[in-house]
């Protein structure tokens, strides 16, 4: 049973002493006065081990509001542990221990932290109560903190949050991802059903609309308004992502000694296999032209498609950037977090020291390390990659001294400009600040609509890194060590097509090196 409330209180204490040496107590005549004395506060507290009562007491408050402050901790802690007896037990040791150290009364909050009490041991916690309290000791990167709160908000919540942790089964997890799947279908035929309606609310002859196609036009643009606006569905990939995060939050709940079954690890999801990576080749280059469909989420550029695009970036403050991130397969974030201190293009053997990179945390960029330790290694440089980054350096340190004299001469004029700010990135914005990483998805996209190349995202630059270790003899272990991948598994999974592809190319391009007189031209066989 709970301890009771009343089973304690506060007094006040004198330590003066009569004739006999005894203390006087409540019978010191000058216990009355206020400042006389100091206050005792004094609690029941639940049974040992073995059963045996216990109390706890301590004296010397100056304040009677202080007594009354450590008072009310000790009980909101006593309740934590409800009726189970385990729990108590545990809260009872917890402060008689505090006792006999004189440590201060904690907060209840840290209490049920650290012993798992609370509200877990009256069988009453619901799936998203453990959630928060899970998400508050997380230690993980600001960003995979973000992603990690974005499952719980936006799915596992609205589902399961309202199920008790320790009655979570393999079915609610399952009804979950079903629904989820659904919500995905529903999203993506009202995005259909939006497009098509813009197509007909648009006038898409020339001049302006006769009368009756104006009241037509305007009736379609009215039932375009009222119309959800566009939204995002979530693919295998997304749900994998979900589960991930939720059988995390369950096996910590397990270690916890909190729940014995983790639900999310038995729900069935279909495969997660990663898109592949297919080259822009003419015959799919001429289709997507035609119809304007991407033959996979990663496409990668030829050798060809990619020097057209280097050739229209060289006019770019960025290219040496997408340079590096083509022929050397870095990251986004590593490119733009990457220190002049981490580059070694004199050395022996060229490198640069992928360290730090900077992501986005909502628009904000953060300086962080790299996801993985594998992540975090060295990235030999070839002699071309050498040259482009001493001409940034130069452009670089010249965009400096412009920024610096022009800021010189607007401050004489009384405007308060800044100096160039000195971050110790390889690529800044044009104050020397860090660069944002959408500045680079922004630039990369007008480049390469100005160079007339089929689309690619700016991760599949990176991916191209893996193209041309095939296109220089390279292999899957080659591109793994390229592209920093923790295991070769997915280096296979996403590239092995894209290197049969390549394959096929090779072996043509090796037939056709040999000059032949007579098979050259020749329509049959040849006798």
């Amino acid at each position: 049973m709970p301890v009771s409330r009343r089973a304690g209180g506060i007094s006040k204490r004198c330590e003066c002493r009569g004739p006999d040496g005894k203390r006087l107590g409540s019978k010191c005549p000058q216990l009355s006065r206020r400042s006389h004395g100091s206050h005792r506060l004094s609690q029941e507290l639940p049974p040992d081990a073995e059963g045996g009562r216990r109390r706890f007491q301590r004296t010397g408050y100056a304040k009677a509001s202080d007594a009354q402050t450590d008072l009310d901790r000790m009980r909101a802690i006593l309740d934590l542990a409800g009726d189970d007896e385990d729990g108590l037990r545990r809260v009872g040791d917890l402060l008689a221990d505090l006792q006999k150290t004189r440590a201060p009364v904690p907060e209840p909050t840290e209490v049920s932290r650290k012993l798992g009490v609370g509200v877990p041991l009256d069988g009453k916690m619901t799936v998203g109560e453990w959630l928060d309290r899970w998400m508050a000791t997380k230690k993980t990167r600001p960003t995979t903190n973000n992603g990690y709160a974005s499952h719980i908000r936006v799915h596992i919540k609205p589902h399961i949050g309202h199920l008790r942790l320790d009655r979570l089964g393999v079915g609610h997890v399952q009804e979950m991802f079903d629904a989820i799947a659904d919500e995905s279908d529903v999203i993506r035929a009202e995005n259909e059903a939006r497009r098509e309606q813009e197509v007909s609310a648009k006038w898409s002859r020339p001049g302006r609309p006769p009368v009756v196609e104006r009241e037509r036009l305007a009736a379609e643009r009215a039932r375009l308004a009222e119309m959800k606006p566009y939204r995002r569905t979530n693919g295998p990939a997304t749900r994998h992502a979900i589960r991930r995060t939720l059988r995390a939050a369950l096996n910590k709940a397990i270690a916890a000694q909190l729940i014995t079954f983790n639900a999310a690890a038995h729900v069935e999801l279909g495969s997660s296999a990663r898109p592949k990576g297919l080259l822009w080749t003419d015959e799919r280059v001429a289709r997507w032209r035609e119809t304007g469909q991407k033959p996979s989420p990663v496409m990668v550029w030829t050798p060809a498609q990619l020097g057209q695009f280097l050739d229209e970036a060289e006019s770019s403050r960025l290219y040496a950037l997408f340079h590096l991130i083509a022929h050397h397969g870095l990251r986004r974030g590593e490119g733009v977090g990457a220190d002049w201190a981490n580059v070694h293009l004199d050395a022996a053997q060229p490198r640069l020291d992928v360290l730090t990179e900077i992501v986005v945390d909502g628009w904000t960029p953060v300086q962080t390390v790299p996801k993985t330790d594998s992540s975090m290694s060295s990235v030999m440089l070839d002699r071309g990659t050498v040259l482009v980054l001493k001409e940034h350096r130069a452009r670089q340190l010249a965009e400096r001294e412009a920024w610096n004299e022009q800021a010189e001469r607007e401050r004489a004029a009384g405007k308060k400009v800044p100096a160039w700010t000195d971050t110790g990135k390889i690529f800044t914005a044009e104050d020397g600040a860090w660069l944002h990483p959408d500045a680079v998805s922004k630039e990369f996209r007008r480049l390469a609509e100005a160079a007339g190349v089929p689309p690619i995202n700016l991760r599949d630059l990176r991916h191209g890194a893996a193209a041309l270790v095939k296109a220089g003899g390279g292999d899957v272990h080659d591109a793994k060590v390229k592209l920093r991948h923790s295991t070769i598994t997915l280096t296979s999974d996403t590239y092995m097509e894209l290197f049969t592809e390549y394959e096929q190319e090779l072996t043509e391009r090796a037939a056709a090196a040999v000059p032949r007189a007579r098979r050259g031209g020749a329509k049959g066989p040849v006798e």
